[in-house]
């Protein structure tokens, strides 16, 4: 039942689209997914290749650099006898795209992608699909230093990674905790290895980082109208007293980002709100504040016509408003905000505590099991452990650091984040246990899979496959190790054969049934 209130308040907003707009909130929701662009196989097949969208998704041959120098194309890994040979199952007849982003397309709920062992590899996020609009308005280029300062459950944080190719920093902060540690496990999923989860308060952060982003995503918690269709509890939660709420904490939420963003940084402001008061009326409360920034258009961003997607407020020209009777999502609102003056070319802000110092030649030295498992494990031309950055797409100048018996690899110049409360500095590579090392589900996810000198692939449409995801062990032959587990080539955890049993790695805590 949608509040009273709202419906007269949509109804003087819309006029006479006000009866479409109702008829849209009691359609189905639209189902969408967003493919991971990191994803590769040992081949050079992207994940839109192999579900038959290549022509949308890139070309043949796309994907990390081999450990050759070229492009990887075959079995660069040793598979044991038993290993699946066959190509990639059906089950995806329905993708159609999402016109505002290349990643992103609408899928029918017969599909069950949730279900399908592609989605435990990271080579899709389940998103909703105007949700995906407010990050290709950010305009994200590798290299960049991105905030994500409200990044619960993780959907535009894991779009941002994409973008960034392995290449600059990602902060992607969480003031709750438990959503936090779902954020970091999709972060993990998706096999963003130059990302960092910080579960702080905005205001924290910016005594931290002053003017240090190049672009900062405000994905703001909201009174969530445009989740109504979506979700029943948000009817129930709504108030106009809770709008007050919400718009009074967005504007100091804004004025953090704002402290953060570099001259000439671009700032987006994101609800998912149909609610004046926390749309156009934070962006104008925030253009009075800080005279120093100003509102870029967003029809010269998005490649689709505004005409398309929604009417603009009359109030803020200049605005994204995505409403669910104009298009296949729930609705969304976005602004795009530049902070007036530049740097100098090459110059760059330090955080307040410099970069991270990495671990000394000689402390890595003396991880003698690390150094065994990459010498066994993994694939490069030259020395193991200094490639390993090159193999997860960071770069072979990320540097290791060490918390207890775990060990990271991170960029070489992510922010040293000492006083800060810190779930994941960057990927986690394995721990150090007693006379061994034992690689990290993340590792599985983000190794590129040429560069596993042993693997076992299994068809992702037999059970196999799911039993493995279920905890089960089973029987292969092979050489002795560890093993990088694949579904249709694609990783998806670790495996380590002895006497011609494949035990089982796969997290206990992911293990389900498909």
């Amino acid at each position: 039942m949608l509040p009273e209130k709202f419906l007269e308040r949509m109804q003087g907003m819309l006029g006479q689209e006000y009866e479409a707009f109702l008829e849209a909130l009691g359609q189905e929701k639209y189902q969408a997914l967003r493919l991971n662009p990191l994803k590769v196989r040992a081949d050079g097949r992207s994940a839109a290749q192999v579900l038959g969208v290549a022509a949308l998704g890139g070309s043949e041959g796309e994907g990390r650099e081999g450990p050759d120098g070229a492009g990887a194309q075959g079995g660069a890994g040793k598979a044991p006898d038993g290993a699946g040979e066959k190509g990639a199952s059906g089950g995806f007849a329905h993708l159609t795209r999402v016109p505002w982003t290349e990643e992103g397309y609408y899928y029918e709920p017969g599909d069950q992608p949730g279900k399908h062992p592609y989605h435990d590899g990271g080579l899709y996020y389940i998103q909703e699909p105007s949700a995906m609009a407010p990050v290709e308005l950010l305009g994200v280029r590798p290299g960049q230093r991105v905030l994500d300062l409200c990044a619960a459950p993780g959907g535009k944080s894991t779009q941002i990674g994409a973008k960034l190719q392995g290449q600059g920093i990602l902060i992607c902060n969480e003031i709750h905790s438990a959503r936090a540690k779902i954020l970091s496990e999709n972060i993990e999923r998706m096999g963003i290895c130059n990302a960092c989860v910080t579960n702080e308060s905005p205001e924290r952060l910016a005594d931290f980082f002053p003017e240090y982003f190049d672009r900062i995503l405000v994905d703001a918690p909201c009174s969530g109208e445009g989740m109504f269709r979506k979700n029943e509890a948000a009817c129930e939660e709504w108030s106009p007293e809770n709008v007050a709420l919400c718009a009074e904490r967005q504007d100091g939420i804004l004025d953090c980002a704002a402290r953060m963003l570099r001259p000439g940084g671009r700032l987006v402001y994101s609800t998912c709100t149909f609610a004046p008061e926390e749309d156009e009326g934070s962006v104008e409360r925030f253009l009075g504040r800080h005279e120093d920034f100003s509102l870029l258009p967003t029809d010269l961003l998005l490649s689709v016509e505004q005409e398309e997607l929604g009417r603009e407020d009359i109030r803020l020209t200049g605005i994204l408003r995505l409403w669910p009777h104009r298009v296949k999502g729930e609705g969304h609102f976005a602004a795009v905000l530049r902070k007036e003056g530049g740097l100098p070319n090459g110059c760059l802000r330090q955080a307040v505590n410099g970069t991270v110092k990495g671990l000394s030649e000689r402390e890595l030295k003396e991880l003698a099991e690390f150094d065994k498992f990459c010498g066994e494990t993994l694939h490069f031309p030259a020395c193991q452990r200094a490639s390993l950055g090159r193999a997860v797409g960071v770069g072979e100048e990320a540097v290791y650091i060490r918390f207890g018996d775990h060990l990271y690899l991170v960029p070489a110049q992510m922010p040293c984040l000492n006083g800060l409360r810190v779930l994941r500095p960057g990927l986690q590579v394995g721990e150090l246990k007693k006379n061994r090392f034992e690689p990290s589900h993340a590792l599985a996810l983000a190794l590129a899979p040429e560069y596993a000198v042993h693997i076992y692939d299994m068809p992702s449409d037999e059970g196999a496959v799911r039993d493995y995801l279920r905890g089960g062990t089973f029987s292969a032959q092979g050489d002795k190790g560890w093993y990088l587990i694949c579904a249709d080539g694609f990783g998806i955890g670790w495996g380590k054969l002895a006497g011609g049993i494949m035990k089982n790695h796969y997290p206990k805590g992911l293990r389900r049934n498909l």
